[in-house]
């Protein structure tokens, strides 16, 4: 990469906690968010779920914000606080914001079916968390499914790359709806009990809610501000195999893809990744897909890889940028988050296991329609 592009600050609300601080403490301690639903309006009470920890009411309090809003927005504008305060900043005054989602504020509408809520819209929920920090010089929403948060990191990196833009926010955000679980059990992949990414008994994925952003910044201006790099966005790809509207391909060539384009952006050769954050959803397909993919990758020099959905469900369109925060905090911390629930691992090479130093990080997030996406963080 010829741009220099500094990590300045981040922000995470997952079922795991509320800031980077309860999320560490959760993923170094092996604790799940996965239970029983309590939040969510629905009648379907089967289907373990990660969600956030906190009412709207109780998240609104937290951040001074309507109760009317979106749980999209609400988590939202939690995880931006955070970002925006580690990389000192006060507001979004000259910082164009990227957000992904897919759900928006489908919660809004839900509650009043038939009815349509006026903030339904996967953009409202993103114009929402900008208004809330005074607004932005312009925001935009990206919604490619599970990939959504991860391709608006990619998004923000461009914007830096091509001078348009010294610094950007850029995330995801996605609460659970009443639609979107029933859509997933339509597919017959949720699994009644914890998931288990590359178990060889995994049955399928617990859906999980959550939000998190990144400051992106120049290096220029990064050094401007005198502000603290907590790593560099040193490469990233995003490919698209258009196999199947939801399954993935057998030899996984879209995870490939990316996978290989991220590499090739940063100068690294496939042995110098020390963990990859797999994108691991727990179903049969994903994760025997997503293993070939890695074999394609990394032949017999397999580095350490885990998947944290087991710690908060699958957040769909906001797990890339959940995701991110979580490598960010395993290459400050100089830890591997654990594979939870992995008993038996199936034949490929997927177990996680010890990496004596962290500097180089893959981050998966591949979504519906073989939109895949890799993101590379270094120290």
């Amino acid at each position: 990469m010829e741009t220099v592009i500094h990590v300045t600050g981040a922000g995470v609300v997952s079922a795991v906690g509320c800031g980077q601080g309860e999320t560490l403490d959760a993923l170094r301690r092996g604790r799940s968010g996965i239970a029983p639903v309590r939040y969510l309006r629905t009648e379907e009470k089967a289907f373990p779920v990660g969600e956030v920890k906190l009412s709207d009411a109780e998240m609104a309090a937290r951040c001074g914000a309507p109760q009317d809003l979106s749980r999209t927005s609400l988590m939202g504008i939690l995880a931006l606080e955070e970002a925006l305060a580690q990389a000192g900043l006060k507001d979004l005054a000259g910082v164009p914001l990227v957000g992904g989602t897919t759900v928006g504020g489908m919660d809004l509408t839900e509650r009043i079916f038939p009815a349509y809520s006026p903030l339904h819209d996967c953009g409202a929920s993103t114009d929402a968390i900008a208004a809330h920090f005074g607004g932005a010089p312009w925001a935009t929403t990206l919604s490619t499914a599970c990939s959504s948060a991860a391709n608006a990191v990619i998004f923000g990196a461009n914007l830096i790359r091509s001078g348009q833009a010294e610094i950007v926010a850029v995330g995801g955000s996605e609460s659970l709806s009443d639609f979107h679980l029933h859509g997933f059990g339509s597919l017959m992949i949720l699994d009644t009990a914890p998931c288990r990414p590359f178990d060889a008994t995994r049955a399928g994925l617990n859906l999980g809610e959550g939000a998190a952003f990144l400051i992106l910044e120049s290096e220029a201006s990064r050094k401007r501000r005198g502000a603290a790099s907590l790593a560099v966005l040193s490469g990233f790809g995003n490919a698209c195999d258009a196999f199947h509207q939801t399954a993935s391909s057998e030899n996984g060539e879209g995870a490939f893809l990316a996978m290989q384009k991220a590499l090739k952006m940063a100068g690294l050769r496939p042995e110098d990744i020390d963990y990859v954050n797999a994108h691991g959803t727990g179903t049969p397909n994903n994760d025997a897909s997503e293993s070939a993919a890695l074999r394609r990758v990394f032949g017999e020099q397999m580095p350490p890889v885990s998947s944290t959905k087991a710690f908060t469900g699958h957040t769909t369109s906001a797990s890339g940028s959940i995701e991110a925060v979580f490598c960010l905090l395993a290459l400050q911390e100089g830890f591997i988050p654990a594979n939870l629930n992995c008993i038996m691992p199936y034949r490929g090479g997927d177990a996680s296991c010890p990496a004596p130093t962290l500097k180089h990080i893959l981050c998966n997030a591949f979504g519906f329609g073989g939109n895949d996406s890799s993101l590379l963080f270094s120290r």
